[in-house]
């Protein structure tokens, strides 16, 4: 990860030195079963001393060019002649997969409390501008009037679902502990289930020597659709953050520069960055997809890629999350452009106005259809197109004309909290 974009809290998970912290902790829990289950002696106080020397790994890795063996070499010399119960009956994926679970379990801890931190965010926007009405678009075209904080509740609720997704995604973090090929040879499922209790991991239901590499696939999947949610997001605040539209304008700090040339400009670079970020965590999910595809069941084709895409979704995902948290908290609403289009362009109430006109219209609805869109192309303010409408014989008199909340305060009441209950937000 380059500096620009990284996140400590989740490189930190992914340094070399910190794997073999990871793979320390599965041997020493397949230590203690080992111990428990009687087919070794107690030899796991030997290990309590030892420690990750990634000078000397990488010395013994120049000559083995097998990084577990590298490691559980600079182990086992540290602990004497108990060293030779060192990774007993396991194979190096063991070690590995089980300990990639276990990064990857430390790693969303963080992602799912910066997704619930951007989900807080756009919630309290949402209700902060619900009763803030604005032109909805249709065709990128004026449609119909809603509720500004309908935009913000739109992504609470696709990233409450990205939650649920992400939270239940745990039970897809199995380990293994059933030796080359899967097939048990010195280990057995019952001492396999009582290192994962020690490792509070699910047990892998089968294993080929490797976890199968379609639960990888799974989440990266579910980090695609948060980056789609983020750029969706993204896409949306830059569209109304234009010059034409100027409906809403991103935090611009004192000192801030918007140009190297243009004095003038505030241009809307967080949300553009997160367009940028969005694709790139996008990409990883074909490479997840093709690690899946591993000969006779076992090889290992995935793993300098997984080496990479990683730590890097992680981290990015996570720095997007954040970025687009503070992107919404510091949004500043243009809440008088906003008003103002809605009563410049009163005629995109037409829809309210065709239907609560039809019960009592004499004529069809075709008719009554041709006359309100006539008005509408002919008016050029509000009050044009309500005399336009009285002028071809319309009986406007019952209807709530006389501001846009009131036509559509009850129904925008109604989805917030439908989407409140839906979602369990506070």
């Amino acid at each position: 990860m380059i500096l620009r974009y990284e996140i400590p809290e989740i490189s930190s998970i992914w340094t070399e030195d910190q794997k073999y912290s990871y793979f320390f902790k599965v041997e020493m829990a397949l230590l203690q079963a080992l111990e428990e289950s009687g087919m070794i002696p107690k030899v796991s106080n030997d290990f309590k001393k030892a420690r990750i020397d990634l000078e000397r790994i990488h010395e013994i890795e120049a000559t083995v060019h097998h990084d577990v063996i590298a490691f559980c070499s600079s182990i086992t010399e540290q602990a004497g002649e108990s060293g030779k119960f060192f990774h007993y009956g396991c194979t190096s994926s063991d070690i590995i997969d089980t300990a990639l679970s276990l990064q990857i379990k430390d790693s969303l801890r963080i992602e799912i409390q910066a997704l619930k931190e951007l989900r807080d965010q756009l919630w309290r926007k949402a209700q902060g501008s619900r009763d803030l009405y604005t032109l909805g678009r249709s065709h990128g075209m004026f449609a119909e009037p809603m509720s500004f904080g309908f935009k913000f509740l739109s992504y609470v609720a696709e990233f409450s679902r990205r939650l649920t997704e992400l939270e239940n995604y745990e039970l897809h973090l199995t380990g293994q502990m059933s030796g080359a090929v899967g097939n048990y040879t010195i280990l057995n499922p019952k001492i396999e289930t009582r290192v994962m209790e020690l490792l509070n991991l699910e047990v892998e239901p089968l294993s080929t020597q490797v976890i199968p590499r379609d639960r990888l696939a799974t989440l990266a999947s579910i980090q695609a659709g948060i980056a789609n949610a983020l750029e969706r997001l993204a896409i949306e605040i830059r569209h109304l953050h234009r010059s034409d539209v100027n409906e809403v304008i991103e935090g611009f700090k004192p000192g801030q520069k918007g140009s190297s040339t243009m004095p003038h400009k505030k241009n809307p670079i967080a949300s553009e960055n997160i367009s940028g970020i969005s694709r790139v965590i996008r990409s990883h999910e074909m490479i997840a997809h093709e690690n899946t595809l591993l000969w006779h069941e076992r090889d290992i084709s995935h793993s300098s890629a997984e080496r990479l895409w990683l730590p890097d979704n992680f981290g990015l995902t996570v720095y997007a999350l954040r970025r687009a948290a503070k992107m919404i908290k510091d949004l500043h609403l243009n809440v008088e452009k906003i008003k103002s289009k809605v009563e410049s362009e009163f005629a995109t109430a037409s829809s309210y106005i065709l239907h609560k006109l039809i019960p009592d219209y004499p004529g069809t609805r075709e008719e009554l259809y041709a006359h309100i869109q006539s008005a509408s192309f002919e008016a050029k303010n509000r009050h044009e197109f309500i005399q336009a409408l009285k002028n071809k014989g319309l009986k406007l008199e019952a209807l709530k004309l006389d501001s846009v909340e009131e036509m559509y305060r009850e129904q925008t009441e109604a989805v917030f909290d439908r989407v409140q209950k839906t979602y369990r937000l506070i």
